[in-house]
C-alpha cells in the first residue's frame, strides 16, 4: 500500500479540539466533519487540502479528549497519512480502527516542510521526499488488514 501527497505541517500538541472543534461534535457524519477539520488553526485547510495528502505534526499529536470525530474528519478530508513525532495513545488507536494510517517519525516530522510532496510506502516503512528517505517500522500485518479494509469495524465484518 503505497500513499503520494503534498505535506500540511502543524506543530505539537495539535490536541482534538483543534482537529475537530467541539461546536461541530453533534454529528459523527464524515461528509460534514470533514468540512470543520483543522479549521480552528488553519481556516483554508479544507479548500488547500487535495486527496492523499499528508498531514505532519510534532509532538503528541491528537492529545486531548478521546473523540474518534477527529481522525475520521481528517480521513474524510482526503489526508492519507500523518506523520508525527508522536501521537496521543488514544488518537494512535483510534485512527488505526477507522483505517487511517499514522506513523510515528521524529526524523521526518522535523525534516517535512509545508508543501513537501511526500510518498509513503506502508509496506516498506518508507517515507521518501525528494532524496531524502526515512525508515520507520512497517505495520504489522493485522493492522495492515484493518487500514485495508477501511477500519477495524469493516474488517471484522469481512471476516
Amino acid at each position: 500500500m503505497k500513499s503520494k501527497g503534498t505535506v500540511h505541517k502543524y506543530g505539537d500538541n495539535i490536541d482534538t479540539d483543534v482537529i475537530i472543534p467541539a461546536r461541530y461534535l453533534n454529528t459523527s457524519d464524515p461528509a460534514e466533519l470533514k468540512l470543520h477539520c483543522m479549521e480552528d488553526i488553519d481556516a483554508n485547510f479544507i479548500k488547500k487540502v487535495q486527496s492523499g495528502d499528508i498531514i505532519v505534526g510534532g509532538r503528541n499529536f491528537g492529545c486531548g479528549s478521546s473523540r474518534e470525530h477527529a481522525p475520521i474528519a481528517i480521513k474524510a478530508a482526503g489526508i492519507s497519512c500523518v506523520v508525527a513525532e508522536s501521537f496521543a495513545r488514544i488518537f494512535y488507536r483510534n485512527a488505526i480502527n477507522i483505517g487511517l494510517p499514522i506513523m510515528e517519525s521524529a526524523e521526518a516530522a522535523k525534516a517535512l516542510q509545508n508543501g513537501d510532496t511526500v510518498e509513503i510506502d506502508f509496506d516498506k516503512g518508507a517515507i521518501t521526499s525528494g532524496d531524502k528517505v526515512f525508515t520507520v517500522p512497517a505495520f504489522p500485518a493485522f493492522i495492515q488488514e484493518i487500514i485495508a479494509s477501511g477500519g477495524l469495524l469493516n474488517r471484522m465484518a469481512k471476516k
